[in-house]
């Protein structure tokens, strides 16, 4: 488990670092690296699964502490930590102030690659517990576990109203945009939708999140 977290966290690392020193654009990064990781975990694993964990480490995706399960447990930590990190500390306010305006951002003083970097390195240990979580709930790993949570994850992050462009956003928001997507999800499990009608869906709602977001931005610019 402590392994897995440091992968996580060199995975970030790798990318902040090709980020912020060498410029690639965060785009491209994330996508070349996403490929490249999950091919990695292929010819490690020899696309085989892993099975045999001991009983403790199903506690964090199958136990409960008192009638509440584990992960939501851990989820609730999280949103305290990262909530209270953006909204009451120096490095939440360089990081709001930095993707508002990165020119202005290092006009004003601000490390802003460190600041990059610290980012890219915390999504990769949050990446790295949600896979020692996931593990734990199914019992079992494979190298293509977890393909297509890619797009929820960024589907919950723009429904909560946080701006692809940077500067505007909240873990509340974020939650709130979890919780949506997770109901959006179920119910259309519920009426028989199968699962690629499920992604048309949710990519949809994508499209349509960011356009609404896109045109209120222009009316209040407008508005100014």
């Amino acid at each position: 488990m402590g392994f897995a977290l440091l992968v996580g966290m060199a995975a970030g690392c790798v990318n902040g670092l090709f980020i912020s020193r060498i410029r690639v654009p965060p785009m491209i990064m994330t996508i070349a690296t996403m490929a490249l990781y999950r091919g990695l975990a292929e010819g490690i694993s020899q696309a085989h699964s892993v099975r045999g964990y001991p009983d403790w480490f199903f506690v964090f995706g199958q136990g409960s502490v008192l009638g509440v399960p584990t992960q939501l447990w851990i989820v609730l930590v999280a949103i305290i930590v990262f909530g209270v990190v953006l909204s009451r500390t120096v490095y939440g306010r360089a990081l709001y102030a930095m993707g508002f305006s990165e020119t202005a951002a290092r006009f004003s003083g601000l490390p802003v690659d460190r600041i990059k970097l610290l980012a890219y390195v915390a999504s990769g240990l949050m990446s790295g517990i949600a896979a020692v979580i996931f593990v734990s709930r199914v019992s079992t790993t494979r190298s293509d576990m977890g393909m297509g949570m890619e797009l929820d994850a960024v589907a919950a992050v723009v429904l909560g109203g946080t701006s692809i462009f940077g500067g505007v956003g909240s873990i509340g928001g974020t939650v709130l945009g979890l919780v949506l997507i997770q109901l959006l999800k179920n119910g259309l499990a519920l009426t028989g939708v199968k699962g690629d009608a499920t992604i048309v869906v949710i990519g949809s709602v994508l499209i349509l999140s960011i356009l609404i977001t896109n045109l209120a931005q222009r009316r209040r610019s407008t508005e100014r």
